[in-house]
């Protein structure tokens, strides 16, 4: 029960150190190309970043179904609510501290391969990208500062109504305001990227255009539930077969939980508009006439572009299969009583399946729309609609989308144990 909570610690732990500690190397030029190549790592580091920190509060989220359970027993029983309080975050702080010691010492080991990645037409150097003692131990306090937190915020239903949690008769609610509030943001992010570019000097830039991308990442995460609520809500009044029913209720029962098995591939499919405007930028700039510094800006930017999308595609595998198998275990007691009631494993497997794909094609449509919508004025239309970007988009996306459908072909097997389970 505790592996997937402290694996997925871990990955998120060995990723947060390796893009900061790869980001930094870029910061420590200072010749005239070395505000681009800020520019391209603040833009790729909060690209990376912001979804790792949402993978980690998934993680610290991983068991809470089973410790709520556990805790409202406690409550029920007479113990406290800082007794109750004290245990969580203690039991939590534990687990995440577990996973990121293994994160570092995943980072530690793949930290020389890092160092040997060519840019300006030599290797980055281990010293370049390995973070200080104290960076390290920096974001092992994020880390579990991140898992405490996420405990802390869950102890509200335990402390408030441990007999609701005990009878699973909580609902987890999304309001349409979160929709009012995601309109509002990214169209504030897109008059502002159409207009500071012009404006202010290069780390202005820099860092207006990385707190915009951040916050349309955030913008997807706050907005993402309710829209998988409505379309859920849609598919239930046109439900003709089990499969579709159990699917359009298995959201509705917890549009959070839903996204966050799909949220991996919202980041992939945003990454994707960049990564397709990005080939397409790099196509023209090496069809020009260009000095050698000029070339050796192309292929750099080439090389970012390879490694972002390695990193986004780590995240999506490590999300989609923790949360999927979590999701699995979290439900044995409904796979059984389905059991018992007669329904075959296959019509739970189509539903499972469909209650993943149905939010997952509606989510990679609707993140690659607000990434487009950010692109936009910054590049254009030609380069967007472009071949190179429709078909680099298409791929990336793609890819994504297949991760997850071999991420829920993987877990078919523990569906079965759980079904089958006396």
């Amino acid at each position: 029960m505790l592996v997937l909570p402290i694996v997925a610690f871990g990955v998120v732990t060995a990723l947060v150190l390796t893009v900061i500690g790869g980001a930094q190397s870029f910061w420590s030029w200072t010749d005239d190309y070395a505000p681009i190549y800020q520019a391209l790592a603040a833009i790729a580091l909060v690209l990376l970043v912001v979804p790792l920190m949402n993978l980690g509060g998934a993680a610290a989220r991983l068991s809470a179904r089973r410790r709520d359970e556990r805790l409202s027993t406690l409550r029920l029983l007479g113990a406290t609510p800082l007794g109750v309080a004290a245990a969580t975050v203690v039991e939590s702080a534990l687990i995440a501290g577990a996973g990121a010691i293994a994160g570092m010492v995943g980072y530690l080991l793949v930290s020389p391969l890092i160092g040997l990645i060519p840019f300006r037409g030599e290797p980055l150097g281990l010293h370049a990208v390995l973070l200080s003692p104290l960076g390290i131990l920096a974001v092992f306090g994020a880390v579990l500062i991140l898992a405490a937190g996420s405990a802390a915020l869950g102890l509200r239903r335990v402390v408030i109504s441990p007999l609701g949690v005990r009878m699973r008769s909580t609902v987890s609610g999304v309001h349409w305001l979160r929709a009012v509030i995601a309109v509002s943001v990214i169209a504030a992010a897109f008059a502002l990227v159409k207009v500071f570019p012009s404006i202010g000097g290069v780390v202005t830039v820099i860092v207006v255009l990385a707190a915009l991308f951040g916050a349309a990442l955030a913008v997807l995460n706050l907005v993402g539930p309710w829209t998988l609520k409505v379309a859920a809500t849609r598919q239930l009044r046109r439900a003709e077969r089990a499969d579709r029913l159990l699917a359009a209720r298995t959201v509705l029962d917890s549009p959070k939980a839903a996204w966050r098995e799909v949220s991996g591939i919202a980041m992939a499919s945003f990454m994707a508009v960049f990564a397709g405007t990005g080939v397409s930028l790099i196509n023209v700039m090496s069809s020009a006439d260009a000095a050698s510094d000029d070339v050796a800006l192309v292929q750099d930017m080439r090389t970012g572009l390879v490694i972002t999308l390695i990193a986004s595609f780590l995240m999506v595998a490590a999300s989609v299969g923790v949360n999927q198998a979590s999701a699995i275990l979290d439900e044995r007691e409904l796979h059984r009583s389905l059991h018992h009631l007669g329904m075959p494993l296959e019509t739970v497997e189509r539903a499972r399946r469909r209650a993943i794909m149905s939010p997952l094609l509606l989510t990679a449509a609707g993140s690659a729309l607000c990434a487009a919508i950010l692109v936009f004025p910054l590049l254009g239309f030609a380069l967007l609609t472009a071949p190179l970007s429709i078909l680099t988009i298409c791929l990336v996306v793609g890819t994504g989308i297949g991760v997850v459908w071999f991420s829920t072909l993987a877990t078919r097997p523990l569906l079965a144990r759980s079904f089958r389970s006396a």
